[in-house]
């Protein structure tokens, strides 16, 4: 997903193994954003969630694909860790279920998502990395989010943003 968002293409077999961190402009609502994003390499509930992933982060994107059950629960574990790292009871967050474009193999209803998101109080979509569907307004979304909590934040200090 995050190989189509900035470069525009769709790579079948994706597994990354380290982290990666991208750069992309994104306009939103006019603004420009030099969006960092940080790929976690498939960050699992047995992984170390290094405290620097809550370091000058503004926001997460949490994936899971619709095809995966066992993903879509994941992304709750993930998401207690950030909170507990973060030491707050909300982070700006998207949850985001990818490969709509395999509906023969969902195990996760779309109902299901929308679900969790109203439950943590944020955003939600669901996207298709190789059909290029919603990529760009995950990200939008959370920039959505980001602004949101930051609304009482100067100027000067808005136009630039980490997402995780």
């Amino acid at each position: 997903m995050i190989i189509q968002f900035v470069e525009n293409v769709f790579v079948d077999s994706y597994f990354p193994t380290i982290e990666r961190t991208f750069t992309k402009t994104l306009t939103f609502h006019g603004q420009p954003y030099e969006v960092e994003l940080i790929d976690t390499a498939g960050q699992d509930e047995f992984s170390i969630f290094n405290g620097k992933h809550a370091l000058d982060v503004h926001g997460y994107v949490l994936v899971y694909s619709v095809t995966s059950k066992l993903s879509f629960d994941m992304i709750g574990v993930i998401r207690d860790k950030i909170l507990n790292f973060t030491g707050t009871d909300w982070v700006p967050i998207v949850i985001v279920g990818n490969k709509t474009d395999l509906q023969g193999q969902r195990q996760v209803s779309r109902e299901e998502g929308e679900d969790l998101a109203a439950k943590w109080k944020c955003l939600s979509c669901e996207t298709s990395a190789k059909t290029n569907l919603n990529i760009g307004r995950a990200f939008e979304l959370m920039i959505a989010e980001i602004e949101k909590s930051t609304e009482s934040v100067p100027e000067e200090k808005q136009g630039e943003c980490i997402i995780l």
